[in-house]
């Protein structure tokens, strides 16, 4: 009960937040989500630095989520930049102090890439004709993906997929969240008739449902890399934000440039 209480409650916000939240509310609240998501992502990375310290790394990780509300590629490259030249003023205010700078430095620099990039697609997918829509989709296929995953993997899961990194998953877990996740995308797609692509919802689910499992693949390097089972303690029974929202920073991008260069 401690995980499903959460989880449906997360699942509702979200489905709130798509039907009826305007772009501008919906750009605020991914931008405090990557925030909450950067700190726990700092905080795994340099538990000895000071607070204020790690904040003020999570406020220039921002600069792609923010520079994104004004979409196009442009911004998103200005955000990109401005995230790592300031991260590069930091390292040379803070240098003396350090005991290794290019070991902050590269940390950083790929939470800047990881979490401010990645999630702020999750914001040009919005802002895209029927951009709620194709979130909806995009929702469909990671809860579903997930939950294919783990009750198919659970019941046949004998090979596991990837152990030297997340011994829980298994090939016929990662069969599961395949046929789960495309089906799951299939369904949401044929609710919103004429505004989705059944097509694009089938292609979708094929090629997303890998790319989120290499997603939470990249997260649990990390934890196995800083000596963490979570990301943090934000969401009962699920661990930190960003354990939970791991398949999506790499799904989101993915997505949006398979609508770009299909034209759907």
């Amino acid at each position: 009960m401690s995980r499903v209480l959460p989880g449906l409650l997360m699942a509702g916000l979200w489905g709130m937040l798509l039907a009826f939240g305007a772009p501008v509310l919906f750009w605020l609240v991914i931008v405090i989500g990557s925030g909450v998501a950067l700190h726990e992502y700092q905080r795994m990375c340099f538990p000895s630095l000071p607070a204020m310290k790690r904040l003020m790394l999570v406020g220039v990780s921002l600069s792609p989520v923010l520079a994104s509300y004004f979409s196009g590629p442009a911004w998103l490259a200005a955000g990109l930049f401005g995230g790592f030249f300031g991260l590069v003023l930091l390292l040379l205010l803070w240098y003396s102090d350090l005991e290794d700078g290019f070991f902050l430095l590269s940390r950083s620099g790929f939470g800047i890439f990881y979490i401010g990039l990645c999630a702020a697609h999750i914001i040009l997918l919005r802002l895209l004709p029927g951009g709620a829509g194709w979130l909806a989709v995009l929702t469909a296929i990671t809860i579903g993906s997930d939950t294919g995953a783990y009750y198919i993997g659970r019941k046949f899961g004998r090979r596991k997929l990837c152990p030297a990194i997340s011994p829980g998953k298994t090939i016929a877990g990662a069969a599961g969240g395949m046929v789960v996740g495309t089906l799951s995308a299939l369904g949401v797609g044929a609710l919103l008739p004429g505004q989705v692509s059944l097509l694009f919802c089938l292609v979708a689910g094929v090629v997303l449902v890998p790319v989120g499992i290499i997603g939470d693949l990249v997260e649990s390097v990390i934890k196995r890399a800083t000596g963490n089972k979570d990301s943090g303690t934000l969401l009962a029974g699920h661990g930190g934000l960003l354990d939970r929202v791991d398949s999506l920073l790499l799904t989101a991008p993915t997505m949006y440039y398979l609508l770009l260069g299909l034209g759907t």
